[in-house]
């Protein structure tokens, strides 16, 4: 099976190439800025595949209607050669939250206008059959564009200070997680499953992010620690952006689920693992030292 993934450095896009390489049955192709009808016609994918606007709600109005504009031609392009969309999507449309999890056939109705105009294209996507929307948390990853980790890591280990909102309440999603449980679906869908719609994937575990970001800095100064690095990291500083009532953006998983028989992951777990893969690839002597194998001592031998 062959998919075409837009934006060639996003961390969905890697992460999805990630998951295809320990895979024979499927396979994740880039493609350039500007895709059309011709372009498409040439690499003739199975799917095409559009990774999400993180945080459109942060984002340059500008930005959100560039993404909308490209999201709707791709949309004309794929009706024309009959090709299935995957457009995923930030749960940030879900603007004011819900005191419960949010499911699939609640549609956003946010205030923001540019946000607006992204809701439009998902209602426009889902008066098609064979496309799918999938609304995600909020993705991280270790590398990539828009992979939050990365960032926060990087942050953190030149000491400055990161400021998060402790009363906004999210699902931190994996990313490797969410390549995973697309992958699963793609290919179901490709053997005539014929469930193409919308569906939600989130981490489990609502958690504040000033929560989240805490746990990272908890475990990064740990696993420094553990491998023999003494470095200070950046502090955290909570913020309150809704005074009256926290802000609950969590999604209902479910039909995910029920359909698929897609499990949510989490996040912690991803976390770790993440985490420790960073601390493997920046400091590989040391985690040698630390689990006392024969290259720990490299320099002593070549002393000696």
């Amino acid at each position: 099976m062959k998919c075409l993934v837009l934006q060639a450095e996003h961390c969905l896009n890697l992460a999805l190439r990630d998951t295809a390489a320990q895979r024979s049955d499927i396979a994740y192709v880039s493609a350039p800025e500007a895709v059309d009808v011709e372009v498409l016609a040439s690499i003739k994918p199975e799917v095409v595949i559009v990774p999400p606007l993180a945080d459109p709600g942060r984002c340059e109005p500008a930005v959100v209607y560039a993404h909308a504009n490209r999201v709707e031609a791709l949309l004309e392009a794929c009706q024309t050669l009959r090709i299935p969309l995957v457009w995923c999507v930030s749960d940030a449309v879900y603007e004011d939250g819900a005191e419960g999890p949010i499911d699939e056939a609640v549609v956003p109705r946010p205030r923001d206008t540019a946000m607006r105009r992204l809701v439009a294209v998902g209602e426009g996507v889902r008066r098609y059959p064979q496309h799918l929307i999938l609304r995600l948390g909020p993705l991280f990853g270790s590398e990539g564009d828009d992979a939050w980790l990365s960032d926060l890591v990087t942050a953190l280990m030149h000491g400055e200070t990161v400021r998060a909102p402790q009363d906004l309440v999210l699902c931190p999603t994996s990313v490797t997680a969410v390549a995973r449980a697309l992958t699963g679906m793609l290919l179901q869908l490709a053997s005539g499953a014929g469930a193409w719609g919308t569906y939600h994937l989130c981490g489990t575990e609502p958690v504040s992010v000033f929560t989240f970001c805490s746990v990272v800095r908890t475990q990064l100064e740990t696993r420094l620690e553990g491998v023999g690095v003494s470095m200070t990291l950046g502090e955290l500083q909570a913020l309150n952006q809704h005074h009256d009532t926290p802000l609950r953006r969590v999604l209902d998983c479910r039909r995910l689920l029920d359909v698929f028989g897609i499990h949510q992951k989490s996040w912690r777990v991803e976390l770790g693992l993440m985490l420790d893969a960073w601390c493997q690839q920046h400091y590989p002597d040391r985690e040698e030292a630390d689990n006392g194998s024969p290259g720990t001592s490299r320099g002593e031998t070549a002393r000696a």
